[in-house]
């Protein structure tokens, strides 16, 4: 009986662990930034307060609504674009969330900065300032 309950935690927390996207680092997606490419996608998914004090990653489309109506809105067409969205830090999952959304909508090649506009600003990395429009 301890064996099963034992082994039921743990497939309950690798299921809850398992993501249908992938994570980047910051030289990685500096990279893809600078490459411009016309099938990928940078999206700040940071609040107000995080954006003003912190920036935006050049390019980098601003997300107004977190729920799912983002994806009808604010995400491009082609399923298969190269999408990565980013928060703060390595402590927000508000990029996750988005990233999880997105995967639910159909995108094949989904991706967290796990580092975030923080660990971004901290490797030197260029930013833009954010003014709301």
């Amino acid at each position: 009986m301890k064996t099963k309950l034992i082994l039921m935690l743990l497939l309950s927390c690798t299921a809850f662990a398992k993501t249908d996207f992938k994570f980047i680092r910051t030289d990685d997606l500096s990279n893809l930034v600078e490459k411009k490419s016309a099938h990928f996608y940078v999206f700040d998914a940071n609040n107000e307060k995080t954006r003003t004090e912190s920036g935006v990653i050049p390019g980098a489309k601003i997300l107004d609504n977190l729920k799912a109506t983002y994806v009808k809105t604010e995400l491009p067409k082609d399923k298969k674009a190269k999408l990565v969205f980013y928060c703060a830090n390595e402590q927000c999952t508000a990029s996750h969330d988005a990233a999880k959304t997105a995967v639910k909508a159909g995108y094949k090649d989904v991706s967290v900065l796990s580092d975030g506009i923080q660990g971004w600003v901290k490797a030197g990395k260029p930013v833009e300032k954010y003014s709301k429009k």
